[in-house]
């Protein structure tokens, strides 16, 4: 929320997409209204990809256009050795995170052109410097950066710019949920913050930064980069 939010606050309006979650959706659109700009919440399960094209074509026509998409979604992952990851789960994640980024910005690659707008993905620092335990996460949002790169690459000519997101450890959202379940006990969180040089855990406030920066024009001659929010963890 803290990106839409952020979005609205300068300007933005905003269509959300959720999988099950239609109350905090729906608060997500008073909080955008708020700011005096439009909101629309659309339910999406990101690995249909009929859905996802008719959602991104709802957004636009709601909207009069789409200027920017903000990948922001993936499923929880509990931390665990790839020992234990049998290839039926890799593939199920890989398909859901990799898959369902692929289902979404395909169909908005036409949109984007028009607007000559921006794409970003949040996806993980792991990529940059790995976390044991944190080979699903990593290894499949690293194919979303990856298509990242080719989307620049291959898009900028339409005047397209693409980028990605890194968030290290932080305080509200998958790692919250970690440490809730017993995955990151306090060794583990010990550890993790030693291994970052400011010694203290992002917020989702510190993305949102991120994602506007690279979403609008003050970033307008960045593209086919991977920023990392990780208080310097990936050094």
């Amino acid at each position: 929320m803290a990106t839409a939010l952020l979005l609205a606050a300068r300007g933005s309006d905003v269509v959300i997409t959720y999988r099950s979650n239609e109350g905090a959706a729906q608060a997500a659109v008073q909080a955008i209204e708020g700011h005096g700009q439009r909101a629309l919440a659309l339910a999406l399960d990101l690995r249909d990809a009929e859905a996802a094209a008719s959602t991104v074509e709802q957004a636009a026509q709601a909207m009069g256009g789409l200027h920017t998409l903000v990948h922001a979604a993936g499923p929880h992952i509990p931390q665990q050795h790839l020992s234990k990851v049998s290839p039926a789960i890799y593939a199920d994640a890989l398909i859901e995170e990799a898959g369902g980024f692929f289902n979404v910005a395909s169909p908005s690659l036409t949109h984007l052109r028009h607007a000559q707008g921006s794409l970003v993905a949040i996806t993980t620092a792991a990529t940059q410097r790995y976390p044991v335990r944190d080979g699903l996460s990593s290894a499949t949002k690293g194919a979303i950066e990856q298509m990242v790169k080719a989307i620049a690459a291959e898009e900028g000519r339409y005047g397209v710019r693409a980028n990605s997101v890194g968030p290290g450890m932080l305080t509200d959202g998958m790692a919250a949920r970690l440490m809730a379940s017993g995955d990151l006990d306090e060794d583990a969180l010990a550890v993790t913050r030693a291994n970052i040089p400011l010694r203290r855990f992002g917020t989702a406030n510190d993305i949102a930064e991120a994602v506007c920066f690279l979403a609008g024009s003050r970033a307008g001659f960045i593209s086919g980069q991977h920023l990392c929010v990780d208080g310097g963890y990936s050094v």
